[in-house]
């Protein structure tokens, strides 16, 4: 790890997440009944539990709204879980209020265009193997595994262990 990632995830207080394409593979299963279906890995879950016992907030701020995403996150005992939001940023703020923290101590893993705007004001800026070009430029990291698959739990270990 280069020193320049090191001493930005020695300050990180605060992870969040966005869902689909990162805590997801990013499809969304529509039923016909109008039930939305959600694959989320075992690993990134165990992943949000070692940030949790490592004094991290984990926080999750996606665009969409799905009961799926709210039933996973109360398994994981999440309580700043914000959906449907259609600027990001301004979550953001929020949090930095409520918990009394700089920017630089927030990771935020993000996947698609939408996220630029908060990867580019946070302390670390993290995305998965399969984020699109324009994230992975601004990200400090990017996870060797894709969206889905462990890569929330890549991230936060690359906090955690560092």
């Amino acid at each position: 790890m280069n020193s320049n990632l090191k001493e930005k995830v020695e300050q990180i207080k605060v992870f969040i997440t966005d869902v689909d394409g990162v805590l997801t593979d990013g499809r969304i299963i529509l039923g016909s009944q109008g039930q939305e279906f959600k694959c989320f890995h075992v690993h990134d879950g165990l992943g949000i539990k070692l940030a949790q016992e490592a004094g991290i907030e984990v926080a999750i701020i996606t665009g969409r709204k799905s009961e799926a995403v709210t039933r996973r996150a109360a398994e994981l005992g999440l309580e700043e879980v914000h959906q449907g939001v259609g600027d990001k940023l301004e979550v953001l703020e929020q949090l930095l209020e409520r918990y009394n923290l700089t920017r630089e101590q927030v990771a935020y893993i993000g996947d698609d265009l939408n996220d630029l705007v908060i990867l580019k004001e946070v302390g670390l800026a993290m995305t998965v193997a399969n984020g699109v070009d324009e994230v992975k430029e601004v990200a400090d990291y990017v996870t060797s595994k894709a969206g889905g698959q462990g890569a929330v739990r890549e991230a936060i270990e690359v906090i955690v262990y560092s």
